[in-house]
């Protein structure tokens, strides 16, 4: 079954709706599945909330934030500080020649990561992309084999790409498909999924030769209700004299677009302490479900807008989504 735009909000709705009571002899509500409905549309949100100095909070309730779509104000009809729902990880690793002397700690912090993160519930994919975009690991709640994946990678491995589909990667000479890889990632390896969804790349952030924008990568991860977490990791050498052009910003607009954040990796932040805070994070972040007052499935983009009752917070939440109709298998 594949399920669209309120994937989540119908599987938190299941839950709360559809699992049956717990006695003593049954498995724990955890461990029980639960039913999908397909005939409620929620719009979630993962949202995410900093003080002035960057620091997570973690304590606020229902009743501390303000839902705006397209300026007219929505009612939360699901909220929680805490959340348990599965979460699916697409780790996504720059392996251009930019990247070279990067791999082998790239390799170890991945592997650290992935071994802190992942739950019994949780399950990750990795996605080399240079010239071309090479499937690693499919899904897998395995540590061991993510880093059998990790020790896999290797500059410009040439491969043919993950398989035939929207973004060919052969025909033309690639430097760095960092849109294409995203695209892919979202579109089709996370729409179809359900839970909390999160495209991590680890990348200097320079495309070269993708065939795609970066505003269809964007819109790729919105309809697939993907959060993009960026780690912004070069190394200077690898750019001589142009080293000074490189740039941030097409990390900034993608993980902002979707209510991530960009982590800076330099002398005073390691790679790890970027895997420490992103960990943080995906653990501190508020689920909100609400029904659109605007029932029409038309496609449109719907502009989201989120706020705290205290103004000296800082929301950190997508900028909208599109109302497409749910796809049903």
């Amino acid at each position: 079954m594949v399920l669209s735009n309120g994937a989540l909000g119908r599987v938190i709705v299941s839950v709360l709706l559809m699992a049956p009571p717990v006695c003593p002899q049954q498995k724990p509500a955890e461990d029980v599945p639960p039913a999908i409905s397909v005939d409620v549309s929620l719009v979630n949100i993962l949202a995410s909330v900093h003080d002035k100095h960057g620091g997570l909070i973690g304590n606020l309730n229902k009743d501390d934030f303000t839902v705006l779509e397209d300026g007219k104000p929505q009612t939360i009809k699901y909220f929680t500080r805490e959340t348990d729902l599965p979460l699916t990880i697409g780790l996504l690793i720059d392996v251009s020649a930019s990247q070279k002397n990067l791999l082998d700690i790239e390799r170890h912090a991945a592997h650290q990561f992935f071994t802190q993160v992942l739950r019994k519930k949780d399950e990750a994919f990795l996605i080399s992309f240079g010239e071309e975009s090479e499937l690693l690991q499919d899904y897998t709640n395995s540590a061991k084999l993510l880093q059998a994946g990790l020790s896999q990678l290797q500059i410009n491995s040439g491969a043919s790409g993950i398989g035939p589909g929207p973004v060919p990667t052969i025909s033309t000479p690639r430097g760095t498909v960092l849109y294409d890889a995203v695209y892919l990632a979202a579109r089709e390896k996370l729409r179809a999924e359900v839970g909390r969804k999160v495209i991590v790349l680890i990348t200097d952030g320079i495309d070269q030769g993708s065939k795609l924008k970066i505003e269809e990568a964007i819109e790729a991860a919105q309809k697939s209700d993907v959060v993009i977490y960026s780690i912004d990791y070069a190394d200077p050498s690898a750019y001589g004299m142009f080293s000074f052009g490189v740039s941030d910003s097409a990390l900034q607009k993608m993980s902002g677009e979707t209510g991530g954040r960009v982590f800076k990796v330099d002398r005073k932040h390691t790679l790890d302490d970027a895997f420490k805070q992103l960990q943080e994070e995906m653990r501190s972040q508020y689920a909100i479900a609400y029904s659109s007052t605007n029932s029409e499935q038309d496609g449109s983009f719907r502009k989201l807008v989120v706020k705290t009752t205290d103004k000296n917070l800082k929301v950190q939440v997508r900028k909208g989504y599109y109302a497409i109709k749910p796809e049903r298998s």
